[in-house]
């Protein structure tokens, strides 16, 4: 499969996704605003979010994709890989189950555990909402598998455009209860709920169509289950260390003045555009690739798909940090101030984007060398890699927030995303896995140059419309779309004209559109 293409697919579906994701916010931050109902939300919506991303996709994606195309690429075919998920499926949904069922039991002491800044009335809500939330885990863990199935069969429009249902759900419920506070926060989270069900609801209707129709066995641990879990486990705990890297940053939100959670929530929400549109994409449609080509013993095009994932995502990650790190203020202006959120909410959450955007192409790079590790069934390293990514999260936020408050968790965050992608892509290269050519680096040398023109370019743009950015919604989102149009419209032809950009590969492209 072209990556031009796959990336444009699951990007593009992304991307629809990420309006939707937008309008959510916009309109979410000027009904609750950043008041204590809106953290106490975000929270509820975060726990859950978190162990997805543990059972649900990075882990689970690591022991299930690669194992299931060696399946489905080997002699017994779809039967095979059928059988197989079937199996994994038999253990998989009763542990969701049973984990679902005890933090439900003991969600009060976990609350108070990682919330531990929230007392009161405000920490009441957040347990309440929390249980409300909180089976959406399952749902999206099941959503995480059958999109693993259609991602092993190339067919990724289905798994792409699933978050836009959640999306839409939570928009409805805020519609529904436009009033603020209590009401409007508990309506979020029932939204989260049904919105888990209808993401599940679309990929297995996709999987049926793919032709994977697929029946409860008993639980059993076969030979394949014993394989599936020799993989995923330590991918869990790999997992597991991050994501306990993300509740402890939630810790400390938690304990920072009112709204700092809504300050970190709307800044990484801008930050988490490119990542997912470029990062996630381009990790979901190289990790099918890699894995194929492992098996069949071809080392040299594993790498040439993951130099190509490189160069390609610097291409479009370094003008998207950049750009994001001149104008925050503009943006979080355009996007966010208004009703409950006022111009002091907006200044800071904008201090934060700019901050966390600096770790932004190291965001990218993770998801890009990981499937380095999870095509060869090594989900051991990046456990090691994550612990000390972990303990220096640790330190950084007790050296940096006491001083500099949400600004230090900022930039701890972006920190510790950049340790992390240097250390995986150095252990790829001494063990000669992958190695970034000559040429890549010189490519995206000058990639950096014509970011670097792009923002001298928005720089005086944004001068220029500085009076646009205090006046209505409209002006605001104009002033924004005319950076964003300079931005990059000098990008790319900064880029074309001095090398930044593979010509050959965007020719090819074009003469395959032609043709068809």
């Amino acid at each position: 499969m072209n990556l031009w293409k796959a990336m444009g697919t699951i990007g593009g579906l992304t991307m629809v996704s990420r309006v939707f994701g937008f309008a959510r916010e916009m309109l979410m931050s000027r009904i609750m605003g950043a008041s204590g109902a809106a953290d106490a939300f975000l929270v509820a919506f975060r726990l859950p979010n978190t162990f997805r991303r543990l059972f649900g996709e990075g882990a689970f994606s690591a022991g299930f994709v690669p194992l299931f195309s060696q399946r489905f690429h080997g002699p017994g075919g779809m039967e095979e890989a059928k059988k197989f998920s079937e199996e994994v499926l038999a253990v998989f949904l009763p542990t969701l189950f049973v984990f679902t069922l005890v933090f439900e039991l003991i969600m009060p002491l976990f609350v108070s555990a990682i919330a531990s800044g929230y007392v009161g009335e405000k920490y009441d809500l957040t347990v309440f909402l929390t249980r409300i939330t909180f089976p959406y885990l399952l749902l999206i863990s099941l959503v995480s598998f059958f999109s693993g199935i259609l991602n092993s069969l190339t067919r990724f429009a289905a798994a792409a455009f699933a978050p836009a249902l959640l999306n839409i759900a939570m928009l409805a419920a805020l519609l529904i209860v436009p009033d603020g506070g209590v009401r409007s926060a508990t309506a979020l989270a029932i939204g989260v709920t049904i919105g888990g069900v209808l993401q599940l609801i679309l990929v297995w209707h996709g999987a049926r169509k793919a032709g994977v129709s697929l029946r409860l066995r008993k639980p059993q641990i076969t030979p394949s289950v014993k394989q599936f879990f020799i993989v995923v486990i330590p991918a869990t705990l790999g997992a597991g260390v991050y994501q306990i890297s993300q509740l402890i940053d939630t810790f400390f939100a938690t304990r920072l003045p009112e709204g700092s959670m809504s300050y970190l929530n709307y800044s990484d929400r801008l930050n988490q555009l490119p990542l997912s549109v470029i990062g996630t994409a381009l990790g979901t449609a190289i990790l099918p690739q890699i894995s194929r080509f492992i098996a069949r013993n071809e080392p040299d095009e594993a790498a040439r798909v993951q130099g190509q994932a490189v160069e390609l995502s610097m291409l479009l990650c370094l003008p998207a940090a950049l750009a994001l790190a001149i104008v925050a203020g503009p943006l979080v202006t355009a996007m966010f101030e208004g009703g409950r959120f006022t111009v002091e909410d907006a200044r800071i959450t904008g201090n934060v984007l700019a901050i966390i955007v600096s770790g932004l192409p190291a965001y990218v790079l993770v998801k890009v060398i990981t499937p380095g590790f999870y095509a060869r069934e090594d989900t051991k390293t990046p456990v090691k890699t994550a612990v000390i990514v972990l303990v220096a999260n640790i330190v950084l936020n007790f050296a940096l927030i006491p001083p500099f408050g949400i600004y230090g968790l900022a930039f701890a965050i972006a920190a510790c995303s950049w340790l992390n992608a240097i250390m995986l892509y150095l252990i790829l290269r001494h063990r000669g896995h992958f190695r970034l050519e000559a040429k890549i680096w010189w490519r995206i040398a000058r990639q950096l140059l014509a970011g670097l023109a792009m923002t001298a370019a928005l720089w005086g743009t944004r001068s220029l419309l500085t009076g646009w950015f205090d006046g209505s919604v409209g002006h605001r989102l104009l002033g924004v779309a005319i950076l964003v149009a300079v931005g990059g419209i000098v990008y790319f032809v900064v880029a074309w004209t001095i090398g930044a950009i593979n010509r050959e590969d965007v020719l090819i492209l074009l003469r395959r559109k032609k043709a068809a």
